[in-house]
């Protein structure tokens, strides 16, 4: 699904930059359409074909699943995102600590530096354009974030890293290029680029935002309060109608059907992130990853 990530300090291999400009050339979403009608086939023989090619491949250990029978699941997507026994995935219980809202891997994480956030080393992207110009993107500029990248081998429902009241819900349609190192080191404004869900909470002490990013061969994307968001037939920016929403640090907000990134956004002097969170970083949904102030 996506190219080794380069070791951390060296630029992208041969390999890594041709798969990254290969991508400008694929039809994204007709490759995507394709995977998505795959991973939600309900006959048996093939569902299970994908089950065991997939496992084998990524080494996927079941016994966390609330479910661990490969067969049991109705479909491969159903696999993909399925869900953890109870207590697979302790939640930081003191009030003032973050939790990592996924299973994954650290890309960057630090300040946002005025109005920009750092994609890989020397490759920076604008805010505004990853917020999709929302008039709450401002609140963030000098602010911290954290990108966290989600093999497929991970994990793949999305979390509340805390207590909070939902704001905003907003699509915003783009490309499709994969979120793996390589090519966040070889395509400009990758995550600014790529089609996403832009998610704004309010907690006792400020707002933050997440931002799931799609990415190539990722079928859709959902959410707990408004089902699949993504794909969207229309394909513009598209505000959700607001709900009430509330959800407890832990919880489950969303999630991906195929692997993808989530970003995290918190406004100026809110939050301290830990040595945990630190680039290159292997994060467990639930653990403490930043402090707030």
């Amino acid at each position: 699904m996506s190219a080794a990530a380069p070791p951390e300090g060296r630029p992208p291999s041969a390999g890594g930059r041709l798969f990254a400009w290969l991508q400008y050339l694929l039809p994204q979403r007709a490759l995507s359409r394709l995977v998505h009608a795959a991973a939600h086939a309900t006959t048996p023989w093939f569902k299970n074909w994908l089950a065991r090619g997939f496992l084998r491949l990524y080494r996927v250990d079941l016994a966390e699943a609330a479910e661990p029978d490969p067969r049991a699941y109705a479909n491969f997507n159903e696999l993909f995102t399925r869900a953890l026994k109870p207590g697979a995935r302790p939640i930081a219980p003191d009030p003032r600590a973050v939790a990592s809202p996924v299973d994954g891997t650290v890309s960057e994480c630090g300040a946002i530096d005025g109005g920009r956030l750092l994609q890989a080393k020397g490759r920076y992207y604008a805010l505004a354009d990853l917020l999709a110009g929302q008039a709450w993107a401002e609140r963030f500029a000098g602010g911290s974030f954290a990108t966290i990248y989600l093999a497929p081998c991970n994990y793949h429902r999305v979390h509340m890293p805390l207590a909070a009241r939902l704001l905003d819900t907003v699509f915003v349609p783009g490309r499709l290029f994969s979120v793996n190192a390589s090519t966040a080191a070889c395509v400009p404004r990758l995550f600014a680029r790529n089609e996403r869900i832009l998610t704004l909470f309010e907690a006792q002490t400020g707002r933050f935002a997440l931002i799931m990013v799609g990415a190539l061969n990722v079928s859709s994307m959902a959410t707990v309060w408004a089902g699949e968001i993504a794909p969207r037939e229309r394909r513009a920016v598209t505000r959700l109608p607001q709900t009430e929403v509330r959800l407890q640090k832990g919880a489950e907000l969303g999630r991906f059907n195929m692997g993808s990134t989530v970003i995290l956004l918190f406004e100026p002097n809110r939050v301290r992130w830990l040595p945990a969170c630190a680039r290159r970083a292997s994060l467990r949904m639930g653990a403490q990853i930043g402090t707030l102030l």
